[in-house]
């Protein structure tokens, strides 16, 4: 077993209006590739304390609560652990595969997350993975975020990752997003521009600079519009870090349940005592970001086939969509 090296410690002050909410809840919505379980267990060994106190993962967090989490660290494994996880594979051949990703699983281990992920479930079905990047990243050829579901590709040859990475550099794979945000957006087709780069006020997350970063572009395409939310398709025409999330927050169009960039607050413009109670509702049902990555088109590096591949919404997103019109 690592030995702990460490702890990362991490401050959250509850303000006024924040509804009730566990606060197992509250912290796996709130730390950066965390779990529910885990959250739940760093609570009941004591790394979580409010106003200086130890609580139990359903304490109910309030307005003027200090929470305190610090996180053990430990080092890096020497090598990444086969597990028994459960994997949707969508499409596989002697080259790659097609995996749909649930909502709520790592795509591969880092800092605080060295189990769990998708490359330990990559490891226990099959020993052909590319080696092309260092084993932590075994087959791993781009990547979601923990909270968005859908389409990724892994590589199982060395070869073909390095085709179909060229073939990312320069965006020659269709890639299509669902996402449900608020608001309705100024036109029903459109793009948001903006440098992505990383907060200088947490440095954990992301945020449009004028100045600063690397360039972004993102595509939207409005689906269905309701009462105080829409249904958007987004095509990514760069893949930078939290791209979507950031562009949409940075047009007052945050996507909904997203903890990070504003989505599970009633954004300026609409009249909270009236839609409270049914925002809160819909916050219970979606407990993430509504982000879900549909599409994935590509032409196959050995048989030069092009291949394009549609995955259904998870059922929460669904059952958002269904709530909301």
């Amino acid at each position: 077993m690592s030995k702990i090296i460490t702890e990362k410690e991490f401050q959250f002050q509850i303000t006024d209006g924040k509804k009730k909410e566990r606060i197992d809840l509250y912290l796996t919505n709130s730390l950066e590739r965390s779990t529910r379980t885990r959250v739940q267990k760093l609570i009941k060994e004591g790394y979580v304390t409010v106003n200086q106190k130890s609580v139990k993962p359903n304490y109910i967090v309030s307005p003027g609560d200090n929470i305190v989490v610090k996180i053990p660290v430990s080092p890096r494994p020497d090598k990444v652990e086969a597990e028994d996880i459960p994997i949707n594979i969508v499409y596989e051949d002697d080259d790659l595969m097609v995996i749909n990703k649930p909502a709520g699983i790592v795509v591969h281990p880092a800092l605080g997350n060295f189990t769990g992920t998708l490359v330990n479930a990559l490891l226990h079905y099959t020993s052909k993975l590319s080696t092309l990047n260092e084993p932590v990243r075994a087959g791993i050829i781009h990547r979601i975020d923990k909270d968005t579901s859908g389409l990724l590709l892994v590589a199982k040859d060395e070869w073909v990752h390095s085709q179909l990475a060229k073939d990312f550099s320069k965006h020659n794979i269709e890639r299509k997003y669902v996402a449900v945000c608020w608001g309705h957006l100024p036109a029903k087709e459109g793009e948001v521009i903006g440098n992505i780069a990383r907060s200088k006020r947490d440095r954990k997350i992301f945020c449009v600079s004028p100045d600063e970063g690397k360039s972004a572009l993102t595509f939207y395409k409005v689906i269905e519009e309701y009462e105080f939310l829409s249904l958007i398709e987004l095509k990514l025409k760069t893949g930078r870090t939290h791209q979507i999330r950031v562009h949409l927050s940075h047009i007052n169009h945050p996507i909904f349940g997203d903890a990070v960039y504003g989505g599970r607050k009633i954004v300026y413009g609409f009249n909270l005592p009236k839609i409270k109670n049914r925002v809160n509702n819909l916050l219970d049902i979606m407990t993430r970001q509504a982000l879900h990555a549909r599409t994935l088109g590509f032409t196959h590096p050995r048989t030069k086939q092009k291949l394009l591949f549609d995955s259904e919404l998870p059922e929460d997103m669904k059952l958002l969509i269904d709530s909301v019109k």
